[in-house]
């Protein structure tokens, strides 16, 4: 649907006197149209070889009302005194434009063909333009269904029926009630369909439905008289999605024929989901349950997440359109956004494309930013998708040109535009306020500037010795009082183990003997040939001795340095039993606090030994200290030491948990600062808490230069 009114066009320059008015094409329509937004009527021209249809305002219709007077003058004049309309010649101009332009009038047959090949080599273009076109957008129709339907639409009106909207409100009560009730087996269904099978289930789910949702449009269209010329398959960059041609949808005057056409689609496939959701809760496990279940959900989410979307040129943008009565609703909507965004930055005084209400101008404007952006975040992604799914030469190739075509293309078009306009901007202040805040903005990105890095980190004392209990292990002596002071190889606390004494005595004793043995050996021929086999007994039990008494140690552990004891277990008394492990004290010592905390491989590089940082801990409670980094791992670490570093437990970095340990996603480097005021002991405590570190100054700029490097050098395999 192509639009046409006498309030959202440019004054024509240069308007000729002498205007030559070629006769209309004969096969062309006139349909009566809605009111338009400012209340002038409107009319809806019908070009049916090309199946396209055209609104034109009130002093279009006048205008072709008169158009066999082929006069300028004539009609302008019969205009003046039969309408309340003022028009100029430039209107006439504008009009004669808009029908060349769209081929609306009759061809002379001296120069129609020089014409029509002229236009035909313009709009096919070179070969690299016809093979980017061809990979961007393509259609292949391949039924014309309108004689099929007008047979089978009498049989379908039972579609259109009350009884069948309240039999399916029904359906989606009880539907919706039973996957309630049973929403953990419908969930667990959901995730054991991700395999090979269910994809290939969900594919042709899919499949069926957007054919369905196509013929319930050819339907509708067909129920209120419309032709319906072709149905095929369109090729969004070589994506396959069923189209119905439906632009004699146009010819209606009906606002709510319309949007009954448009939403049909949408209709159709919600009709389909809800009848396959009942259905799946009401069969038995088998085969059609296995066929309803990828229906039911499949066609809920491309539903609500393709086809209501209005910032595409799917059902959702044809709905909005109708229901605002604004056909080519993105091209105004954008016209307008670009008007816009020129005012404010150049303070350019010319007449909006078009004139609505304050609040529709508003709305556009917003609507159009939204789907600028919306728009921006899908083609990259569809772009990196093409990039991973070709092989990585095309990828990288077909990549570019969507980032080129699709991004790069409509800011380079707006530039162009500006520099076009660059005689009415150049003695303009706003226009220089403008550019100098530009420039502004691009230092702030190229050049150096002070930033702060964040990472979690967590403050502890920096000798740290926990007193854990040996196995089978009773209190002999209790350990000097809380807060004691310990000097280096002290003993902590005296425990005692009835099997090491046991086990000790009897190793002694084996060893005496196993000695003895071996010394008189010589005396005896038997011992002699066993002297080998002794002399390996011996050593085995000497080692097993060895590793006892090394183990006794464990019962009367000695300070590996000067400290406090802090966080005696309160229940210790002699002759109470401990068990395997258990923390009994801790050691601190007094030679300061430190940090550790880990930086992404980005942050690390701006880190230096001597840098000065900031610990806040989480919740503030606890001491805020000055750092400074002391240490920097070179080699990434491979494993984190406990969870609280890790996004799911409260930290910054993405981890995942196997096995019991937590490993880092991407690379990070274990950085050590130490505490520059003293905190006093910490006894024992540690806190978490957010670690903020002066890093070198650097261009905000050069983090997206060097990654975008990093990645295009990785993926070209070097």
């Amino acid at each position: 649907m192509h639009g046409m009114t006498a309030t959202n066009v440019a004054d024509a320059s240069h308007a000729s006197n002498a205007l030559v008015f070629p006769p209309l094409r004969e096969e062309l329509g006139l349909h009566a149209g809605p009111l338009l937004t400012d209340g002038q009527p409107s009319w809806t021209l019908e070009d049916p070889v090309r199946n396209q249809f055209f609104r034109i305002d009130w002093l279009t219709f006048e205008v072709l009302k008169r158009w066999s007077f082929a006069n300028a003058s004539d009609i302008l004049q019969d205009i003046h005194t039969d309408t309340t309309l003022q028009p100029g010649e430039e209107d006439l101009a504008h009009v004669l434009r808009f029908l060349a332009d769209n081929q609306l009038l009759r061809p002379d047959a001296r120069t129609s063909a020089h014409q029509f090949a002229a236009r035909h080599a313009k709009l096919r273009g070179s070969w690299h333009q016809q093979l980017l076109h061809h990979y961007l957008f393509f259609r292949i129709p391949l039924v014309r269904p309108d004689r099929w339907l007008d047979r089978i639409a009498p049989s379908m009106n039972w579609v259109f029926s009350p009884m069948f909207a309240r039999l399916t409100l029904l359906a989606l009560l009880l539907g919706g009630v039973q996957v309630y009730r049973e929403w953990d087996r419908f969930s667990m269904t959901l995730l054991d369909t991700f395999t090979p099978t269910g994809i290939l289930a969900y594919a042709l789910a899919l499949a069926g439905v957007k054919c369905a949702h196509e013929l319930g449009h050819a339907l509708t269209a067909k129920r209120y008289g419309c032709r319906v010329p072709a149905m095929g398959l369109a090729f969004l960059v070589l994506w396959p999605v069923p189209y119905t041609d439906t632009n004699d949808v146009w010819r209606l005057n009906d606002k709510r024929a319309r949007q009954r056409v448009a939403a049909a689609g949408v209709k159709t496939e919600l009709v389909i989901a809800i009848w396959a959701t009942l259905a799946w809760v009401m069969l038995p496990d088998g085969l059609l349950r296995s066929i309803a279940f990828p229906l039911a959900t499949t066609t809920w989410l491309a539903t609500l997440a393709i086809n209501t979307s209005p910032f595409m040129r799917f059902d959702g943008y044809f709905l909005l359109s109708d229901w605002l009565d604004l056909p080519n609703l993105h091209a105004r909507a954008f016209a307008l956004a670009r008007w816009d965004l020129r005012r404010r930055l150049f303070g350019l005084d010319e007449p909006p494309p078009e004139y609505v209400s304050r609040r529709r101008h508003a709305g556009l404007i917003l609507f159009a930013w939204a789907t600028w952006i919306y728009r921006l975040t899908l083609f990259i992604g569809i772009a990196a998708l093409v990039y991973h799914f070709f092989i990585k030469l095309v990828g990288i190739v077909l990549f570019a040109v969507e980032i080129i075509w699709f991004v790069l293309r409509p800011i380079a078009n707006e530039l162009a535009a500006w520099r076009a306009l660059w005689p009415q901007l150049k003695d303009r202040r706003r226009a220089y306020r403008s550019a100098l805040l530009l420039i502004a903005l691009l230092l702030l990105f190229v050049l150096p500037w002070p930033t702060r890095l964040q990472a979690t980190g967590v403050l502890r004392a920096s000798q740290v010795f926990p007193v854990h209990a040996p196995a089978h292990a009773q209190v002999a002596a209790l350990p000097p009082a809380e807060g004691s002071e310990v000097k280096a190889g002290q003993v902590l606390l005296q425990l005692s183990g009835a099997e090491n004494a046991s086990r000790h005595e009897e190793l002694a004793a084996r060893i005496e003997r196993l000695r003895w043995q071996s010394q008189a050996a010589g005396f005896d021929a038997e011992q002699r040939a066993r002297i080998m086999v002794l002399r390996e007994e011996l050593a085995t039990a000497e080692a097993e001795l060895a590793a006892l008494k090394e183990d006794a140690a464990r019962y009367q552990p000695v300070a590996p340095f000067d400290g406090l004891l802090r966080d005696i277990e309160p229940d210790l008394k002699p002759g109470v039993w401990v068990g395997k492990n258990e923390k009994l004290a801790v050691l601190v010592g007094k030679n300061g606090s430190e940090v550790d905390a880990y930086l992404e491989e980005h942050q690390v590089r701006r880190v230096a030994v001597g840098d000065a940082a900031r610990f806040y801990p989480d919740g503030l409670e606890g001491p805020f200290v000055q750092l400074q980094v002391i240490a920097i791992d070179r080699d990434a670490a491979q494993v984190l030491p406990s969870g609280v570093w890790a996004a799911q437990q409260g930290g910054m970095i993405a981890a995942r948990e196997k096995q019991g340990q937590w490993i880092p996603e991407h690379a990070v480097y274990h950085v050590t600062l130490a505490v520059r005021e003293g905190t006093g002991t910490l006894a024992g405590q540690s806190w978490r808490g957010k670690v903020v570190i002066a890093g070198d100054w650097e261009a905000p700029g050069m983090q997206f230069v060097q990654s975008f490097a990093a990645l295009l050098w990785r993926e070209m395999g070097f």
